[in-house]
C-alpha cells in the first residue's frame, strides 16, 4: 500500500509567509517617537515566527530580506537594495534571519510552549544584536575608523533594549489572543 505524499508547500503556506513578510513591510515602516526612535521591524519578526511556526516564520522573514534586497522599500525609512543592507545596520537587517532560525531551532527542540517561545525570542534577539553590533564596528571602521564595543553598543543596543523587550511581550500577548481567533497551522 503507498503511503500519501503530502506535500512540502501548500499555496495557504505561501499565502500566509507572503502575509508577514508584507506584515514585517509594514511594521519597518512605522516609526515610534522617543529619545531614540525606534520601528516595529522586530515585532513582526517575533509575530511572523511566533504565528507561522519556525520553518514558514523563517521563511516569510527571508522573503522579506529578498524582497529588501533586490530594491523594494520594505525596511525602515521606505529603505531597500543590497546597498542599504550592506550600510553599517545592515547586520541587524540580516540578524532577523538569524533570530527567526533561533527561534525555530528552540521550537524544533522544545516545543511550542509559550514559555519556550519568550525564550527563544529574547536569545533570538541577543543574536541579532551580536551579529547586527558585529557587522556595525566593521563597517564602521572600514569607513569611518575603529570603535570600541562599548560605544558600539551604547549607539546600537542598549538604547533599543527596553523596546525590544516591550516588542517580545506584545509579540507574545499578540500571538496567543491572535492563534485563539485564527488558525494559521
Amino acid at each position: 500500500m503507498e503511503a500519501a505524499v503530502k506535500p512540502k508547500m501548500r499555496t495557504v503556506d505561501m499565502a500566509y509567509i507572503a502575509m508577514f513578510a508584507v506584515v514585517m513591510a509594514v511594521c519597518a515602516w512605522i516609526s515610534i517617537p522617543a529619545a531614540v526612535p525606534f520601528t516595529l521591524q522586530t515585532l513582526g519578526v517575533f509575530l511572523a515566527v511566533g504565528m507561522l511556526g519556525g520553518k514558514r516564520g523563517t521563511l516569510a522573514v527571508l522573503i522579506y530580506l529578498l524582497l529588501g534586497a533586490v530594491g523594494m522599500p520594505v525596511f525602515a525609512g521606505f529603505n531597500g537594495g543590497l546597498g542599504y543592507m550592506l550600510g553599517s545596520t545592515g547586520g541587524y537587517i540580516v540578524g532577523f534571519l538569524l533570530s527567526a532560525l533561533t527561534m525555530w531551532g528552540f521550537e524544533a527542540a522544545l516545543g511550542r510552549k509559550t514559555w519556550v517561545l519568550a525564550v527563544s525570542m529574547v536569545l533570538g534577539l541577543a543574536v541579532c544584536y551580536a551579529f547586527g553590533t558585529a557587522w556595525f564596528m566593521v563597517v564602521y571602521a572600514k569607513n569611518t575608523g575603529a570603535i570600541g564595543l562599548m560605544t558600539a553598543l551604547g549607539w546600537c543596543v542598549i538604547p533599543y533594549i527596553v523596546p525590544d523587550l516591550v516588542k517580545i511581550a506584545l509579540a507574545l500577548l499578540l500571538q496567543k489572543l491572535l492563534s485563539t481567533a485564527i488558525r494559521l497551522r
